[in-house]
């Protein structure tokens, strides 16, 4: 089992800044790739940013130039580095871990910007 726990959400304004934060304990050696997911009310969750391999990231377009996703392996910790916040990133924050037959979620942390 992996248990992930995410930090850093909160309200800020158009144009500001926050850092997500999503510790990893448990089975982490198991772990294949992470990312950052979000999921704004009425809307399907989506994929925010990802480790997906060997250090390669991917990012929705959206985010692109905006956001940047890191890690710190002695920490067991994934970050998110969120700058130019809009309105339109409003949501709910989950980090994801991908292992062999398993798909894990932490409990999401709000995110919220105004105009």
């Amino acid at each position: 089992q992996v248990q992930l726990v995410e930090s850093g959400g909160g309200l800020v304004q158009a144009g500001g800044s926050l850092r997500l934060s999503c510790a990893a304990s448990g089975s982490i050696v198991r772990i294949n790739a992470m990312g950052w997911y979000r999921q704004a009310p009425g809307k399907q969750r989506e994929l925010v940013a990802a480790f997906i391999g060997l250090g390669s990231t991917h990012y929705a377009n959206s985010v692109k130039g905006r956001f940047t996703i890191s890690r710190d392996n002695a920490k067991n910790t994934l970050y998110l580095q969120m700058n130019s916040l809009k309105p339109e990133d409003t949501a709910v924050y989950y980090c994801n871990a991908l292992a062999p037959m398993d798909d894990y979620w932490g409990q999401g942390t709000q995110v919220t910007v105004s105009s």
